[in-house]
């Protein structure tokens, strides 16, 4: 299939009325929606935006190329569209933009849609190209240049590879890879090449795309190499690369710093990597495993419910008292207790399994974690229950694989639900929740009998949980615990959960400010996010610094916040509010002292960390 099947005259723009990005966006989308490319204008545009939200689509040399793949389009696409004048897209290289290309592509779309799509970012890397475009006059011009500049690509593409054969040249790899594998995939593969060829470096790109992984890298060659350049903004694998010289950075660099990047490639100037034998994906933008990963997704996007659920419930307890009587109090109380905070299992498998396997994951992993809710499993259930349906769902992909492209377009809509919701909720109901609910329930009980005369020992064990995983299964087993002694009409365990809660970001803001120079600039305007992350009772704030020096700031922080939550305990204090942070703490009973368990608590954080971390060089 060629570009020019894709783009059609009446999706050719040669004049743009637009001046702003937002405006280019509009301008586009209702180009495509006009033409009947779309089931779902808004949606489509939604997704497009979404795309920009995780970095860019202004790649810089006055090119723009907002892009989704999308069930909201009915037939993949392309619109085009011109300034001259340029317009302000918030390129990478601060340049406005001339040429724009929006990239419709369907949910289901077919291989050979995906790799159409995909080589135009390929013609879009040669500057004469660039400037016939910006100076045809027709939209049929531009439909000509495009299809002659097509035929000479392909006919480039069909001479044999060689790379690596002269021992006299260095000979470097990379992987590229982007969240929709459609443009910056190739674009930044074409850039390291045509740069690399101008170096006479000899080069190997494996592009990880919308369509799999193309020239993929063998052991021989990696074995070979001088060093290897993941430029990618999505898990690629890596363990592969283990006792190599890797470089790691996100796909736009390998579009924009390539002489850079071949520069250090061929002197190894980058840390030798060291494989994790648990997880064999990373990503350039964060190092951490996929499991990791996957339970981050989950978190993050409970977060907002716990967040806005947990303030309202405070809300409650301010108009109506601790038993939340009155109209106001009751409706607070439904909203944010009965609504928000019954799908935090839920949603945490959801986005678990979406992260593993996809949106076909979604549904099976929000049931499961229903079920896993339902039964009393709690967190821990919710967390495997995320697991097993993204798993599953992968392995379902995989089976499902050979079946014929015909039935390419129901996987989505029917196979994948009714079989991922059949195997999981088969496996959470007889195999998780039995085993899982008991465990969770001894945990609970373990953790209230140390309450009474061991009331501080308590407070120290419940805050210390808290900054063990700032965010993971220790943290929600801790925080569920005062959830459920709240319900309990017991307030003292919730107020050293969030003391212990508050104080690893805290913590971390006071150290970036006490102790300066042994911090990078990134990580000091880090650490005043964190100041807010903290007062609102936003553990995770803290997982950016604990993933890049995790002995140290886990360390210092179970520290900080087992003292904060023992002197929680030990002052008394009562809290009725499940969250909130700094702006509940008005209810509690003693709230000067509860002020100064936290200070304290995040002071000795501070200092520990302070003087334990190396200034930077």
């Amino acid at each position: 299939m060629r570009i020019t099947e894709l783009l059609k005259i009446d999706t050719v723009l040669i004049d743009l009325y637009a001046s702003s990005k937002m405006s280019v966006i509009d301008e586009l989308v209702e180009v495509l929606n006009q033409t009947g490319k779309l089931n779902d204008k808004q949606q489509f545009k939604e997704a497009i935006l979404t795309r920009e939200d995780q970095s860019t689509t202004g790649i810089g040399e006055g090119i723009a190329i907002p892009h989704a793949k999308t069930a909201a389009v009915k037939t993949p696409a392309i619109a085009f569209g011109r300034s001259k004048e340029g317009i302000d897209y918030e390129s990478l290289d601060g340049q406005p933009a001339h040429l724009f290309f929006m990239i419709a592509a369907s949910e289901g779309a077919n291989n050979a849609h995906l790799e159409t799509l995909s080589r135009l970012s390929s013609l879009l890397m040669d500057e004469e190209f660039r400037k016939s475009l910006l100076n045809a006059s027709t939209a049929n011009e531009i439909i000509d240049l495009i299809d002659q500049k097509e035929k000479s690509l392909n006919a480039e593409n069909e001479e044999p590879e060689t790379v690596g054969k002269d021992s006299s040249r260095p000979f470097v790899l990379a992987v590229t890879a982007c969240p929709t594998g459609i443009a910056h995939t190739y674009m930044a593969a074409d850039a390291l090449k045509a740069k690399a060829k101008e170096l006479n470096i000899d080069i190997k790109v494996e592009t990880n795309g919308s369509t799999g992984i193309k020239n993929e890298l063998t052991n021989d060659e990696i074995s070979r190499a001088s060093a290897i350049i993941v430029a990618a903004d999505k898990q690629v694998e890596v363990n592969r690369f283990d006792g190599k010289h890797v470089i790691q950075v996100p796909v736009a660099d390998g579009i924009r710093k390539t002489k850079e990047l071949l520069e250090r490639a061929v002197k190894q100037d980058a840390p030798i990597f060291h494989a994790n034998k648990n997880d064999g994906r990373s990503s350039s933008t964060n190092q951490s495993s996929g499991i990791y990963k996957h339970l981050m997704s989950g978190v993050s996007n409970m977060l907002p419910f716990v967040v806005g659920g947990g303030i309202l419930i405070a809300l409650a307890f301010a108009f109506g008292g601790i038993h939340t009587k009155g109209p106001v109090a009751e409706l607070l109380m439904k909203i944010g207790g009965t609504g928000a905070f019954s799908y935090l299992v839920p949603i945490l498998a959801g986005f678990i399994a979406s992260s593993i396997a996809d949106r076909p994951g979604f549904v099976p992993g929000v049931v499961g974690g229903f079920l896993a809710s339902s039964a009393g499993a709690g967190f821990l259930g919710g967390l495997i229950a995320g697991f097993l349906a993204g798993y599953v769902v992968l392995g379902l992909k995989k089976v499902f694989s050979k079946l014929p492209n015909a039935l390419e377009g129901i996987k989505p809509v029917l196979l994948y639900p009714v079989f991922g919701l059949l195997i999981t909720g088969v496996l959470m109901e007889l195999v998780v929740n039995p085993p899982v609910t008991f465990l969770n329930s001894a945990l609970t009980h373990w953790l209230d009998s140390l309450s009474g005369g061991n009331a501080i020992l308590l407070g120290l064990i419940l805050g210390g949980m808290m900054a063990v995983d700032m965010g993971g299964p220790i943290n929600k087993a801790a925080f569920t615990f005062g959830i459920a002694a709240i319900a309990a009409n017991n307030f003292a365990p919730h107020a050293a959960v969030m003391a212990g809660g508050m104080v690893p970001p805290l913590g971390i803001a006071l150290s970036t400010s006490i102790f300066r120079s042994k911090y990078s600039e990134m990580e000091r305007k880090s650490g005043i996010t964190n100041y807010v992350m903290g007062i609102s009772f936003i553990t995770e704030g803290a997982i950016p610094f604990a993933a890049a020096d995790p002995v140290r700031v886990i360390v210092s922080s179970v520290i900080g916040s087992s003292i904060a939550g023992g002197l929680a305990m030990a002052f008394g204090i009562t809290l009725p509010a499940p969250h909130g942070g700094a702006f509940v703490i008005p209810l509690v009973n003693k709230p000067v002292l509860y002020l100064l368990a936290i200070l304290i608590g995040s002071i000795i954080t501070a200092v520990i960390l302070g003087i334990w971390k190396k200034r930077i060089k």
